[in-house]
């Protein structure tokens, strides 16, 4: 699944400069513009963005075999083969459960799973049909559990919307709260933004680098050097974006394992 979740919630917003004669157009488009800005600058992870996804569903085969382990009919002998207690020879093999999910329970769990991290789920829709929240939960931030018996639709007809017959989508809500500091650091960044459209000096760095004038040189960092370090040449922001993203990471780190077992926070 892919989707754009970049915040569409403003963040909050505490002025460092007067916008009383800015008209809301201008004073809304430097906020949006400075919330994008802080966003990707703190690694894609504060703010609150609502997309709908359309889930294609993992099935986990079910095998046959009951618990435990099990002979196999052969005429191997030991080592290779096994005895069993009706005499005939046969090979060792492990069965697993009847509809193992992982390695911590034989209970069949009916789930699927989202990007993370999921803040909190809007709505789901089957068939068409919006589904009742007190039929299912959600997980460590990701894993949708059904709680009712139902099962989730095995299948998801893409060419057609999700208000069809035979489709199912699943509408969440991304993201993390806004730490202190914030408005502060959107306040000082939409300033600047509004005083470089409309044409006055500001602090944002410029592509001029050197001046000189009447034998006086003087230095600017470059906006390309800046936004390469991850920072915005802005004392309150490059504050929050060094607290809160001091290694300037463009998203945020996720380990993998294939072996390791996997443990469950509910709710």
């Amino acid at each position: 699944m892919t989707a754009d979740f970049s915040p569409t919630d403003l963040w909050p917003c505490c002025w460092t400069c007067d916008v009383m004669t800015e008209s809301p157009t201008v004073t809304g488009q430097a906020v949006a513009f400075a919330s994008n800005t802080l966003w990707v600058l703190t690694g894609r992870q504060f703010g609150f963005t609502e997309t709908t996804l359309r889930p294609c569903r993992d099935c986990h085969r079910e095998t046959p075999f009951p618990d435990g382990w099990l002979s196999w009919p052969g005429t191997q002998r030991p080592p290779l083969g096994a005895t069993s207690s009706g005499g005939f020879y046969g090979y060792w093999i492990y069965g697993g459960c009847g509809s193992c999910q992982d390695n911590c329970s034989c209970t069949y769990l009916e789930q699927f799973e989202l990007s993370a991290p999921v803040s909190s789920i809007t709505q789901i829709k089957i068939n068409g049909t919006i589904l009742d929240p007190s039929s299912y939960r959600l997980d460590e931030s990701r894993y949708v559990v059904r709680v009712d018996g139902g099962i989730w639709p095995r299948t998801n007809n893409f060419a057609l919307p999700d208000t069809q017959v035979g489709t199912w989508s699943v509408t969440a809500r991304y993201g993390l709260n806004l730490p202190d500091g914030a408005a502060w650091a959107i306040g000082e960044l939409a300033c600047e933004f509004i005083k470089a459209a409309n044409g006055e000096d500001c602090r944002l760095p410029r592509t001029v680098t050197q001046l000189a004038r009447q034998g006086v040189t003087l230095s600017f960092p470059s906006i390309s050097d800046m936004f390469d370090k991850g920072l915005t040449g802005l004392y309150l922001a490059d504050i929050f974006i060094n607290t809160w993203n001091p290694n300037h990471l463009q998203g945020r780190a996720r380990t993998y394992s294939i072996d390791g077992r996997k443990s469950r926070r509910v709710g």
